[in-house]
């Protein structure tokens, strides 16, 4: 992820811009509107309602939209749009998908939504998938490979690769499709209706081996069924990663579970389990005719690809984990900065990491000072679940254990070892966070949070001895309390400790 910025300089924009954003998206099977506060990198989510209408099963012999449909979804977007206004809502986005683009009455139903002042945006099939993409890389910025947003009416695919969206699809293969033709009756119907798709979009046999990145309820659905099954230990679907063989697995648990089983899965939609099988039909023949890597969730996708969409390169380029950690520092901690210039101050401990350690590093320094407020009891839980559970994007869940030792240890929870990130990490990776953990909590103690002692010391490795060099005037700072978590932190790295004045 080297593409991205990590730090702050004077070009880089804050996370966070006054104004709230508003996102309606009128798809086949739901609508939903999502507000989102701020509008930097990574606004946050501050409400989100999905309504289930179906308008894609809910035309007519000719292909409109029945009355009782469009009455319906008024109904909604009229409770939608009171409800951004009552949450100051700056910027309001309105889009339809392929429920309104295909029925024959669709423009009419764009026209009524602008009488009661709502200007939607009909995409086009190649926008759906342009957008989706979008979504993905403001989650994933460094994904590369196939984005499939699976929706109720249609299945759009489109190309990613060095941060930027290539070729994208359209095709009437939605979840409400497949099963018409699952239910044909004619053999091999699914199988040889996406080999005519693709062929038409051959540019797909470059993503042949690359993951693919599933977008959409009905696939997000279907991860949290295997996610069950394998008893995975984090309740987050977005980036949740499975082997490609585990599509045709899932066509065939389908086929026999007991259907009150599916309804007993962790944030299950109830409307969504009638669609499972379909779209674990329609994943495993794109997974065999592509020949795809490996299967990765995005819970980012349309309605975050408008927002994306709107951002000028140098914004894009901004690394969203470290725009978000940094910005929840900002807001939860002291001392304005702080987790910059403590990262800075530990980094000559770990020299030799990957740029993948750097920045999770980086993360847990920006979150270091996040638990003060809670009691001391507590601080170390927090810190893992701060970690483990925060709505935090572009890291994977070995990302998300290294975060949590590190913020469990920086917490007083110790070196040991978590048994629950156990099946995240590495004892290794686990051990080199908790050193990461003992380095920001020797930083914290020696400066009391503020800027003055990091800027004028320095920690380093020399032969067997952790060094903390210290200015002259600042002696007094090195206390009992203050020794003692440099010899913790010495310990970890099984080297002695030493403190030397400098000037």
């Amino acid at each position: 992820m080297s593409v991205l910025s990590l730090f702050r300089s004077e070009e880089t924009p804050s996370a966070s811009v006054d104004g709230r954003t508003a996102v309606i998206d009128i798809g086949s099977n739901s609508i939903r509107l999502v507000v989102f506060d701020g509008h930097g990198r990574l606004p946050a989510f501050l409400f989100n309602e999905k309504v289930m209408v179906g308008l894609g099963a809910r035309r007519d012999e000719n292909g409109a939209l029945k009355d009782d449909a469009i009455a319906d979804a008024l109904g909604i977007l009229r409770r939608f749009q009171s409800l951004a206004k009552a949450m100051n809502v700056t910027d309001m986005r309105a889009v339809a998908t392929a429920a309104v683009r295909e029925a024959g009455n669709g423009q009419d139903f764009i026209a009524q939504l602008a009488g009661i002042g709502l200007n939607v945006r009909l995409l086009s099939g190649q926008d759906e998938a342009r957008l989706a993409a979008m979504g993905v890389l403001s989650a994933i910025p460094d994904a590369e490979g196939l984005v499939g947003d699976l929706g109720g009416g249609s299945l759009e695919l489109a190309r990613i690769e060095g941060g930027e969206v290539h070729e994208c699809a359209s095709f009437p293969l939605g979840v409400l499709r497949v099963a018409e033709l699952r239910a044909s009756g004619k053999k091999g119907a699914l199988k040889s209706t996406v080999s005519k798709a693709l062929k038409s979009a051959d540019w797909v046999k470059k993503c042949e081996g690359q993951p693919l990145f599933l977008v959409g309820g009905s696939w997000r659905a279907l991860a949290r069924v295997d996610m069950q099954r394998t008893k995975f230990p984090l309740p987050i679907v977005h980036h949740y990663t499975m082997q490609a063989e585990r599509a045709s697995k899932l066509v065939r648990l389908l086929a026999r579970i007991d259907k009150d089983k599916l309804s007993c899965v962790p944030s299950m939609a109830s409307q969504r389990i009638p669609h499972l099988p379909n779209g674990a039909a329609m994943l495993s023949q794109l997974v065999k005719q592509i020949g795809i890597g490996e299967l990765i969730v995005s819970a980012y996708g349309l309605r975050e690809g408008l927002l994306y969409e709107r951002l000028d390169n140098h914004a894009r380029q901004i690394d969203p984990l470290i725009a978000a950690t940094r910005e929840e520092g900002e807001r939860q901690g002291r001392f304005p900065e702080h987790g910059d210039l403590l990262n800075r101050w530990i980094a000559p401990l770990f020299d030799h990491e990957s740029e993948t350690d750097q920045r999770i590093r980086l993360a847990a320094c920006l979150l270091a000072d996040t638990g003060w407020r809670a009691h001391p009891e507590f601080r170390a839980e927090r810190g893992l679940e701060m970690a483990l559970h925060g709505n935090w994007v572009g890291i994977e869940s070995n990302g998300r254990g290294k975060l949590a030792q590190a913020l469990f240890t920086n917490f007083g929870g110790g070196v040991g070892v978590v048994p629950e990130l156990a099946n995240l990490c590495s004892k290794k990776e686990l051990a080199q966070a908790a050193r990461w953990g003992l380095a920001m909590r020797f930083g914290q103690r020696l400066s009391g949070g503020v800027a003055g002692p990091l800027e004028k010391s320095r920690v380093s490795l020399d032969d067997d001895i952790l060094v903390l060099s210290l200015d002259r005037s600042d002696a007094a700072l090195y206390s009992q309390p203050v020794a003692k978590r440099h010899r913790q932190l010495a310990d970890a790295f099984d080297r002695e400790s030493k403190m030397q004045l400098l000037g």
